[in-house]
Formats: C-alpha cells, sequence, structure tokens
C-alpha cells in the first residue's frame, strides 16, 4: 500500500510536467533503492503503465536477482549493440505491462557510459516503447554515477533507511542531486 501510495504522489507531483523518466538512489548502500525500484515499476505496471527497469548500477547489480533473470545481457551491452536489437536484452517478466533490463556485463567505465549521448539515445528509444523508464542506480556517496545521470531524469527519488541512514549522509545526498540541479 506504501507504494500504491508513492505511486499516487509521483502522479500527481508531475501534474504540470509528467514524469516519464524516474532515478532512484540513496545516500549510502543497504538503504533499501533496489526495493523502492524494484516495488514502485510493479506497482505502476499494476496501474496500467508500460514500464521498463533498469538496473543501472552497473559495479554491484541487483534487479536481475529479484526477478529470477540470467544477468548475461544487459545494459552494458546496449552501448555495443544497434540500438535496435534490444532482442534479449528488455525482458518481459510474470507481470504484464512490465519489462527488465538488466545491468549486463561489468563495464571498466560505468559514470561515462551513464552519461554519454549513447544513454541518451537508449532513454529516448525506451520512452518511444515505455510509458514510464525507473532507472536503479549506485549510492551517490559511493560512486558519481547517480548524481551524472540525474540532470537528464524527470524526477529522483532518493531512498533513506529509518534508523539506518547517517542524516549528514543524506544532507550531502541531497546537496549533491541540488548541485546537478536534479529534480528530487
Amino acid at each position: 500500500e506504501s507504494f500504491r501510495s508513492l505511486r499516487t504522489n509521483i502522479t500527481f507531483a508531475g501534474v504540470d510536467r509528467p514524469l516519464r523518466r524516474i532515478l532512484v538512489t540513496s545516500a549510502a548502500p543497504q538503504d533499501g533503492k533496489t526495493t523502492v525500484a524494484t516495488s514502485l515499476a510493479v506497482v505502476f505496471a499494476q496501474n496500467d503503465k508500460n514500464v521498463v527497469l533498469i538496473d543501472a548500477d552497473l559495479r554491484r547489480p541487483k534487479v536481475h536477482r529479484r526477478f529470477g533473470l540470467q544477468n548475461r545481457l544487459g545494459l552494458a551491452d546496449m552501448f555495443v549493440r544497434p540500438l535496435d536489437t534490444l532482442v534479449g536484452i528488455v525482458r518481459a517478466v510474470a507481470l504484464p505491462k512490465l519489462a527488465v533490463i538488466t545491468s549486463g556485463g561489468r563495464p571498466p567505465n560505468p559514470s561515462e557510459l551513464l552519461t554519454s549521448k549513447t544513454m541518451e539515445q537508449i532513454l529516448d528509444r525506451l520512452g518511444q516503447a515505455f510509458d514510464l523508464i525507473v532507472i536503479d542506480t549506485p549510492p551517490l556517496l559511493t560512486v558519481t554515477d547517480a548524481a551524472a545521470l540525474a540532470p537528464s531524469m524527470d524526477g529522483v527519488i532518493l531512498v533513506a533507511k529509518p534508523g539506518a541512514t547517517k542524516l549528514g549522509a543524506l544532507r550531502q545526498a541531497v546537496e549533491q542531486l541540488r548541485a546537478v540541479r536534479a529534480r528530487v
């Protein structure tokens, strides 16, 4: 029910400018960002939206485990394949209206890939096929990937774990997102 409430809040937050690209991150590891990203994608798909969930945590991917998928092909492979060939990369799961793109192989330069023109082309291509793109990224204070990708998103969800996330870390994460003019 909490995720349905979050879905409603996101829908109303985008009343003037629809949120079609949503990035989910946290200040530190183990704050629950992957749980929030996967659950949010599920509740939007249950609400009859065509959703693609992308695991953009190219260092410590977890989305594939949540859906019982192999992680052989995924986002990293989209940078070296033609974008018109998404077969085997965009994967259907048990829930209609939901597709998943796992992280794929581990590239040597994740931050550079996520801020490349190719990444923008990938998002544009997926935006033509899906109503909503939900992207799970690494924690903000660990690597720069989420902050680098945030400006190209319609919205960013910053996840904090009650009783675990340190207030200073959360403040620093918010400052990083504000510095890149992310819509939090």
